[in-house]
């Protein structure tokens, strides 16, 4: 679904008020779940520069995609950034879980103000689908550019394609349910943006706002996630918060039909839920845009 990545944390009818601890355990699995995608971004990284010495990761959440930087160059130090402190927690716990603690630290701050901080200039800045919460993206993304050591590389995940669950038709309500979440998740993110506070409205030309602040693009790519029916725990996990949220959150705007389906998809007794279904599948993909400070 279009904008899925803003559906990942808790949000209401005013559009800014997201509690992103509430969402934290949606958020950790649906990261565990797209590792694969993460897995070969990072690896495409990997062999476009030099071993980094330093690795931010700007609006981390709970850190599974830190922790994954980590290991995939265990010559750096990683430094997860956020304006949470308990999603923060459990970056950290999680690189201590996973052996890597040594090398990893954890920033807490509203992003990009919070990357002054740093002790020194970053080889890496990874900041994955955090921008579009930012009112002026522009000048965040010259913030980063900022922070970056020359030779650095900033590496934005933003955009792909919309997450599908389900086939067009699957037996319950009308064919097209998430087409139609897709529409109104569109007009709930137009108004999201416009909600931040210094909103900015520009066309998301990421190579040409890296390029405006300075950096030399140096690739785009997009990868993709296809994990077929039959669906996972995880899956299904990650299918039943999503659709949850946009009952929850966006439900008064879809018709009653759509609603009702939904609630039908939700029902953990009902073997036509996600929860049973035997053709729920996840596939989406995510777009990684390079830049590179050359001086």
């Amino acid at each position: 679904m279009a904008h899925d990545h803003a559906h990942q944390h808790a949000h209401h009818h005013d559009h800014t008020d997201i509690d992103w601890a509430d969402m934290a355990e949606h958020l950790e699995t649906q990261a565990e779940l797209f590792t694969p995608l993460h897995e070969h971004a990072l690896a495409w990284l990997g062999g476009k520069q030099t071993e980094p010495g330093l690795i931010v990761d700007a609006g981390s959440g709970p850190g599974v995609v830190s922790c994954l930087l980590a290991d995939s160059f265990p010559g750096a130090r990683v430094v997860a950034v956020d304006g949470s402190e308990p999603l923060l927690h459990l970056a950290r716990e999680r690189a201590e879980r996973l052996g890597v603690a040594d090398r990893f630290a954890t920033l807490t701050g509203e992003l990009p103000d919070a990357m002054a901080d740093l002790d020194y200039p970053a080889d890496l800045i990874w900041a994955s689908q955090s921008l579009h919460h930012l009112g002026d993206q522009q000048a965040a993304i010259r913030a980063y550019a900022e922070r970056l050591a020359v030779g650095g590389t900033l590496a934005l995940v933003e955009g792909g394609l919309p997450t599908r669950f389900l086939p067009r038709d699957f037996g319950i309500g009308r064919p097209g349910l998430e087409a139609r979440i897709d529409a109104v998740q569109a007009d709930w993110f137009a108004d999201m943006r416009a909600a931040l506070p210094g909103s900015v409205s520009v066309p998301e030309d990421w190579r040409a706002m890296m390029s405006a602040a300075g950096l030399k693009p140096s690739g785009t790519r997009t990868f993709l996630l296809d994990l077929p029916a039959p669906a996972t725990d995880r899956a299904r996990a990650v299918a039943a918060a999503t659709f949850g949220r946009v009952r929850e959150s966006l439900g008064d705007v879809l018709d009653a039909t759509d609603r009702a389906t939904l609630d039908r998809l939700l029902d953990p007794d009902d073997k036509a839920s996600v929860h049973h279904r035997p053709d729920l599948y996840v596939l989406t993909a995510r777009t990684v845009h390079t830049a590179v400070r050359t001086g």
